[in-house]
C-alpha cells in the first residue's frame, strides 16, 4: 500500500472510530515492511496494531503479541 493511501485510509478509519480497520491497516503495513526486510518497520507497525487491538478488545491482540515476541520486539515473560 502506498504511503499516501495508507495515511488517508488510517485517517478515515480513526475519524470514524473504526478500530478494526485501523488494526488491519497497521497489520498490512507490517506485512509490507516485512517484504522489504525491514524488521524494525514490521515491529513498529505491529506494535501499533497490538496497542490498538488491546484498547479495542480485539481478539487479534494475542496473535499480534506472538508475532512481536517472534520478532524480538516483545518479551514473552510479561503478562498482558
Amino acid at each position: 500500500m502506498a504511503k499516501d493511501h495508507f495515511e488517508a485510509a488510517l485517517h478515515d478509519a480513526q475519524e470514524t472510530d473504526d478500530w478494526s480497520v485501523v488494526i488491519s491497516l497497521y497489520i498490512d503495513a507490517a506485512r509490507g515492511s516485512a517484504k522489504d526486510s525491514a524488521s524494525s518497520g514490521e515491529a513498529f507497525y505491529l506494535t501499533h496494531a497490538f496497542v490498538h487491538a488491546l484498547e479495542a478488545g480485539d481478539p487479534r491482540a494475542s496473535g499480534l503479541r506472538a508475532r512481536l515476541i517472534t520478532l524480538g520486539a516483545e518479551k514473552d515473560d510479561i503478562a498482558v
